[in-house]
């Protein structure tokens, strides 16, 4: 198989493979889902934004992760509905490397959101009386930096060693949009300081996140089951389920995608199409209504919100 220079590569993005009649239908399917993720956070965006009694470090954070599920959505969203409309599979290199950068970008900073408002939870139950004085919001911002510098520094170096690899001609990547290990497993050349890098990146990133948010519910649980009340318990940990469960809708789909791709290399290509749009998607759909219902300031505001609309309608 003949090998060409980085600037010849020309990569070929794959739908659905068998359905490929069905993609106009498909295509509904995912517009409905990108359509609910712009409404879903940019709601709680602007209830967050319009309301004083949220400008709170627990709902700064919770506007960052929508933020941040935009940033997501809107990376994929370029190729997949381009392919699915217009069955346009070609992708160049500099495009394909550009939007595996933000894809991976957003994802590990919705890691570092998550840590940080694991962090925001321990502060509030462990040590209630210290919570203004430590996320104060120059904390925010700091915090806030810190995480888009975190990501965007550590993913950086990713591109810049595909642009130094040679790739085959039969240039098929697996999804519907660019990601990392995907492109590299197409290089002819030797990609073991890649390789590397890729497990690095997730060790440091994705492992050390989940460790750190373990142990900081292994606090708030000790705390929690020292409250003399049980209604106080229930009450006090009734705070921490909204996130509890945005983390599990994170880190279940990453683990499911990383096991498929390690132990699955021989599974139905539909596996791995469905175990990575699941990951860059589901997260960003659920995550506004887990805290819509369960969020009682959010669910309120919202509804406030409706109410007004619907009033001003009539009128």
């Amino acid at each position: 198989m003949t090998c060409l220079g980085f600037n010849d590569p020309i990569f070929l993005l794959t739908g659905f493979p068998g359905l490929e009649a069905s993609h106009r239908w498909i295509s509904i399917l995912f517009c409905s889902i990108y359509l609910f993720v712009l409404l879903g956070n940019g709601t709680i965006l602007v209830v967050i934004k319009t309301n004083l009694s949220l400008h709170e470090p627990m709902y700064i954070f919770l506007s960052m992760l929508a933020a941040t599920d935009l940033g997501l959505s809107a990376s994929t969203l370029p190729t997949v509905l381009g392919l699915l409309w217009f069955n346009a599979r070609e992708i160049s290199f500099n495009a394909c490397t550009a939007q595996l950068f933000f894809i991976h970008t957003f994802s590990f900073m919705e890691s570092s959101v998550l840590l940080a408002m694991a962090f925001d939870r321990y502060v509030a139950i462990c040590n209630p009386l210290k919570y203004t004085s430590i996320l104060t919001n120059s904390a925010l911002a700091k915090i806030g930096l810190a995480i888009v510098l975190r990501s965007t520094s550590i993913i950086f170096p990713g591109p810049l060693l595909l642009r130094r690899y040679r790739y085959c001609t039969a240039n098929v990547l697996s999804h519907s949009f660019c990601l990392h290990q995907d492109v590299l497993k197409l290089s002819c050349s030797n990609s073991r300081v890649s390789n590397i890098y890729g497990l690095c990146v997730v060790l440091s990133t994705l492992l050390v996140d989940s460790v750190l948010i373990l142990l900081s519910y292994i606090q708030i649980i000790k705390t929690v089951l020292g409250i003399a009340s049980k209604e106080e318990c229930v009450k006090v940990f009734s705070t921490c389920i909204s996130h509890l469960c945005v983390v599990l809708i994170f880190f279940i789909p990453v683990i499911g995608v990383s096991m498929v791709h390690r132990f699955g290399k021989h599974a139905s290509p539909a596996i791995h199409i469905l175990m990575a749009n699941i990951y860059l998607l589901v997260p960003p759909v659920l995550n506004p209504i887990i805290y819509s219902v369960k969020t009682q300031p959010i669910r309120k505001s919202i509804l406030r919100m409706l109410t007004k609309r619907r009033t001003s309608s009539f009128l």
